[in-house]
């Protein structure tokens, strides 16, 4: 049996060009699954019913890798319940290296998969800690030339104190408070419960 796996990270989003490519490989509607939810875990509603019904030498067609799951570790984790566990071979459209269908009776295309896959993954795990890496590069930098990172912090009047306790003793409202301060209700929200801290 031949089904496929689609998904799209939003209901926004549209599936048609997923759809096509798989239509074009022939396989049936009804052995089509739609997910549009995200990819950070494999805890979606057709994915799941899609894996119970997966069998022994059936075969599975996603548009490409990143269709199944974001996370290559997890990835990784679910190719090998798939192909090991259940049996089941996968095709990845986009990578034609990714096809675990055994030629004759060599586990050429299962060994070549394995390591393709391996290889994503430690790029995409590579590139991640790249990413971090020039983060903190950047934030390190940022500070040294005086960038000042998080909450601004917040310009209030001489008298605020005194607004603040007005506040508490139930003598004026939070939005007559807040406007003769000058902040917003968030804002001063918050400064009341500093405010209340540092009397206690």
């Amino acid at each position: 049996m031949i089904y496929a796996y689609i998904r799209v990270s939003t209901k926004q989003q549209n599936i048609d060009r997923q759809y096509v490519e798989i239509k074009d490989f022939g396989v049936d509607d009804k052995f089509i699954y739609v997910d549009k939810e995200s990819g950070k875990d494999f805890d979606r509603t057709n994915y799941k019913k899609l894996i119970k019904k997966l069998k022994k030498d059936d075969l599975l067609i996603v548009k490409s890798i990143d269709r199944l799951g974001r996370n290559y570790h997890m990835i990784l984790e679910e190719w090998a319940h798939i192909t090991k566990t259940i049996g089941a071979d996968i095709k990845v459209l986009d990578m034609p290296l990714l096809d675990t269908r055994i030629e004759g009776k060599n586990l050429v295309g299962k060994f070549i998969s394995d390591i393709v896959l391996q290889v994503l993954s430690f790029v995409a795990e590579n590139e991640r800690t790249n990413i971090k890496q020039r983060q903190m590069e950047g934030i390190r930098i940022a500070k040294e030339k005086g960038v000042k990172f998080g909450r601004p912090k917040v310009v209030t009047p001489p008298n605020t104190n005194d607004i603040l306790d007005r506040y508490i003793n139930h003598e004026t409202t939070n939005s007559e408070a807040a406007s003769l301060i000058g902040v917003s209700r968030g804002t001063f929200f918050r400064l009341v419960r500093e405010h209340k801290k540092m009397k206690n």
